[in-house]
């Protein structure tokens, strides 16, 4: 369950702050491999899903990914993350995304944190979310994806320039806006029953134990006694 609060199809931060993400402008790497991005899908086969880092001389460099069928594919970064507040954004073309699950998006690994989806074919366009992060700071996985948990799509998305910036204040309106917090708890289950309940619980649990230990251990040993053998009363000897 997502926690947004506010909605907005194209936040733009008030400011540039220093970039996060290492390599966010996918300008190093080798081979088909951009430094600092891993891939990850639902479903790791090649039949249902490709990646590519796209580096021409003179152009924006691109990480594509193609969902050949429905499923969850995407870009990862790690961060560790500290109190603060944050933005996440990429500018994003699609082809022939379907209409019905998650699209393309920005987003942290976390309960659909994410910014708003283009489906579709579209052309580029720069999307984002906001968030927050408490005290005890966060370790998030941010990706460019197509597809979500239990949400999966099929088409292709192109993303480059992806940016994580720290913010000194939120902007007007910032939105959408997510609590990392506030989702980390929702996720942890309510313990079942009451606090004054557990004292009765403890104490069942000792008179149990004390139960038990009465009856079993004022049974007799199962331990067979050792025989006795029997003496015959004294007499005089027969004579032979």
């Amino acid at each position: 369950m997502s926690l947004a609060v506010r909605t907005l199809a194209d936040p733009s931060p008030s400011s540039t702050p220093r970039n996060l993400l290492v390599n966010g402008d996918l300008a190093k790497g080798s081979v088909d491999q951009p430094d600092e991005w891993r891939t990850e899908a639902w479903i790791n086969s090649p039949d249902a899903f490709q990646h590519h880092w796209v580096h021409r001389a003179g152009e924006p460099n691109e990480l594509e990914v193609d969902n050949l069928k429905a499923n969850d594919a995407r870009w990862e970064q790690p961060l560790s993350l500290d109190e603060g507040f944050y933005h996440a954004s990429v500018e994003v073309r699609t082809e022939d995304v379907g209409d019905q699950n998650d699209g393309a998006t920005i987003s942290v690994m976390k309960d659909h944190m994410m910014s708003p989806e283009l489906k579709g074919t579209s052309g580029w366009r720069r999307v984002g979310f906001y968030f927050q992060v408490g005290r005890q700071g966060a370790d998030v996985d941010v990706a460019l994806r197509v597809g979500g948990y239990g949400s999966l799509n099929a088409g292709r998305a192109f993303f480059r320039d992806a940016r994580l910036e720290k913010l000194t204040a939120l902007p007007k309106d910032a939105a959408p806006m997510f609590d990392w917090d506030a989702i980390q708890k929702a996720e942890i289950p309510a313990p079942i029953g009451r606090l004054w309940t557990m004292p009765i619980f403890f104490g069942l649990l000792i008179a149990i134990v004390i139960f038990g230990w009465w009856m079993y251990g004022s049974e007799p040993s199962s331990v067979p006694a050792t025989p006795v053998r029997e003496r015959r009363p004294a007499g005089k000897r027969r004579s032979k």
